[in-house]
């Protein structure tokens, strides 16, 4: 045999049947098989491997190190080579797949030794194993060639790189859809891919492989769905690493794509069934991550949307899924919030272990909240839908358990009162949970929110210089409680109106904040109009700064928009400011001049003439205009002469 051979010769072929039949008739040693790997003729290291195959223990690295040295890295290329099928090859195909079968399983033998499987000599094979793979002949070496990628991709993140270089998502997505569920080789498949995402960014795998990552994406659905061993949850991991990454509009577009069955009801499945069943309290948690990821790719509906036909048939109703999401997130909640009470409270401050549970917990109740916003927005688009799909007994099951939700968080707030703790973006969501349930139900847990309510209006995030976003997450809730008497004593006792009032310079000012719309400018407004008319009956206090404020936020709106009813909205808002101070007053204030005046006298006159010409939209404004006028007109002598103009 000449030294710079690239196959392995077939003279010796009978030959080689010969040994290998006389060495097994014997009871080899590890010293006889190094003589024979160490031997002159090919047939002689073929035999050496074959005993190799048969008594070499995976966990036996020291005789498996003994054993590539001694055979070395030519000769297993060169075996690996003669294996590989051929186009143009026109015989002995049973000695081909022979060698080939004995290469890769030699090889992923040999690769249970780290520092081999790290080597180069190893990366360098990764092609050539995928190579096999893709070829019929590759069906009988399946699993040895897994194991062989696993083990390398495992050993270096250069073999991660190298896989990830050379295909092996298209041979993931080629081959995972065919595996059997629950295969060994399924196994491997998904630590495969594990390993890939632990190295190549999730941007990278969208803009070479998006195809396949959707197909790859289904299959791993699949066995969340069926699995009943540790598989399920490595595939719940996965699944977590590939969709909670929103940012990619390309992928989201196109997992919407697919057939609901493949991917949306057999995850769906999967979650019912980790949170149905006795599970670690990590899995648990680790569902409702998956669960918040799909509503916000498919939206609310998802948690209620029934099993396809074609899916795997799901015992559960369709109802269930929301039910056991929301039980779930409740007592995450429960155990977070009070996990988070310790820490912040009686823990060991200062420490950078407290520091970090601090933040893992913030981010895992942050999760669970969503969930929860995401079912109150549910049962509140559903409230005006006549095809309602969850009967009144699941309605009724998950508003008790909002309800059980909502004082939770209510009872972490009156701790973090106590301790006299205002400020922490964990405060701030927890007021947004609240208010996006009272905004529905606003008058729940009515006394402890009575109670809070001025807290809450103080709460801060990490970043915030003052109270804003916790002001707009309750004005929903402070708009339809002011409609009601009592809610505007409740709103007076905590000078509610000024931390409204200081929102809504924040919306409106040169410097405004950025929200979603405008629904949060007409809810300050229609909460500080409440306030405003049922004055008599309620005795607001409220310091003369304040009101100046907010008639310099009503100039600078009124004066940058050419709404009609938001110009309305503002001279209403002036017109009644108007009957708590005078045009002397003002003027004789360092802190307002006679241009925000005059703004604000053209505003009430082109409202005024509107309302004139005008039908019956905005009316109601209209009237608190003219009465506004009719009252105070002669404390603002200048008004006059706007109107004439």
């Amino acid at each position: 045999m000449e030294a710079d051979t690239e196959t392995l010769s077939n003279a010796g072929e009978c030959s080689t049947s010969t040994s290998i039949q006389e060495e097994q008739e014997q009871c080899p040693n590890i010293e006889d098989c190094l003589k024979l790997l160490k031997g002159d003729r090919d047939e002689q290291r073929l035999a050496g491997l074959l005993l190799v195959t048969k008594f070499c223990k995976a966990e036996d690295h020291s005789s498996l190190r003994r054993v590539y040295h001694a055979v070395g890295p030519t000769f297993l290329h060169r075996l690996l080579r003669t294996g590989m099928p051929k186009p143009d090859a026109d015989n002995n195909n049973d000695n081909r797949d022979a060698y080939l079968r004995l290469s890769v399983t030699v090889l992923a033998a040999l690769c249970r030794v780290p520092e081999i499987a790290s080597s180069q000599d190893m990366l360098s094979k990764i092609p050539l194993i995928l190579e096999v793979i893709s070829t019929p002949s590759g069906s009988s070496v399946l699993e040895e060639c897994f194991e062989f990628l696993y083990l390398v991709s495992n050993a270096s993140s250069g073999g991660i790189l190298k896989l990830y270089e050379s295909g092996g998502i298209k041979m993931l997505a080629s081959q995972m859809s065919s595996l059997q569920d629950g295969s060994h080789l399924m196994e491997i498949s998904i630590k495969l891919l594990q390993l890939i995402l632990s190295s190549i960014s999730l941007d990278i795998i969208y803009n070479d492989y998006l195809p396949e990552l959707l197909v790859i994406l289904t299959a791993i659905a699949r066995q969340f769905a069926v699995s009943h061993t540790s598989l399920k949850f490595d595939a719940l991991h996965l699944l977590n690493a590939i969709l909670s990454s929103k940012d990619s509009a390309q992928f989201l577009a196109a997992l919407r794509t697919l057939s609901k069955d493949a991917i949306s009801d057999n995850i769906r499945i999967g979650i019912v069934a980790v949170l149905q069943n006795r599970v670690a309290p990590a899995e648990r948690l680790q569902a409702l991550f998956l669960a918040d990821s799909m509503v916000s790719i498919y939206g609310e509906d998802w948690l209620i949307n029934q099993v396809s036909a074609n899916a795997l048939k799901s015992p559960t109703p369709a109802e269930m899924c929301s039910l056991l999401v929301l039980e779930q997130s409740r007592v995450e909640i429960a155990v977070l919030l009070n996990e988070l009470a310790y820490l912040k409270y009686e823990a060991p401050q200062d420490t950078s272990a407290t520091a970090e549970a601090i933040v893992l917990k913030r981010r895992n109740v942050a999760v669970a909240y969503s969930l929860v916003e995401k079912i109150i927005k549910l049962i509140s688009n559903m409230s005006g839908n006549d095809g309602n799909l969850l009967d009144e007994g699941t309605l009724t099951k998950l508003i008790h358990q909002l309800n059980e939700t909502i004082m939770v968080v209510l009872e972490y707030l009156e701790d973090a009162k106590e301790h006299g703790q205002k400020k922490g973006d964990d405060l701030l969501a927890s007021v947004r949970i609240i208010g996006s349930y009272l905004a529905e139900v606003p008058l729940a847990c009515k006394e402890k929110v009575q109670n809070l309510l001025g807290y809450m209006l103080s709460v801060e995030g990490e970043d915030e210089q003052s109270p804003f976003y916790a002001v707009c997450f309750l004005l929903p809730m402070l708009c339809q409680i002011t409609m009601e008497i009592e809610g505007c004593k409740t709103m007076a006792s905590c000078g509610g109106l000024k931390s409204v009032i200081d929102c809504f310079s924040k919306l409106v000012g040169p410097d405004g904040y950025a929200v979603e719309d405008n629904g949060c400018i007409f809810l300050a407004c229609d909460t500080i109009m409440n306030l405003l008319l049922k004055n008599d009956k309620i005795q607001l206090t409220v310091d003369k700064s304040s009101f100046v404020n907010l008639l310099k936020a009503l100039a600078y709106w009124s004066g940058n928009t050419n709404d009609m009813s938001s110009m309305m909205m503002a001279a209403s808002i002036c017109a009644l400011v108007f009957d708590y101070t005078s045009e002397e007053a003002l003027l004789g204030r360092s802190d307002f001049d006679n241009t925000v005046l005059g703004s604000l006298y053209e505003l009430i006159a082109r409202c005024l003439a509107s309302s004139e010409q005008d039908t019956n939209a905005d009316m109601d404004l209209s009237e608190i205009i003219s009465a506004g006028f009719s009252r105070w007109a002669h404390k603002y002598p200048h008004i006059r002469e706007a109107i004439k103009t």
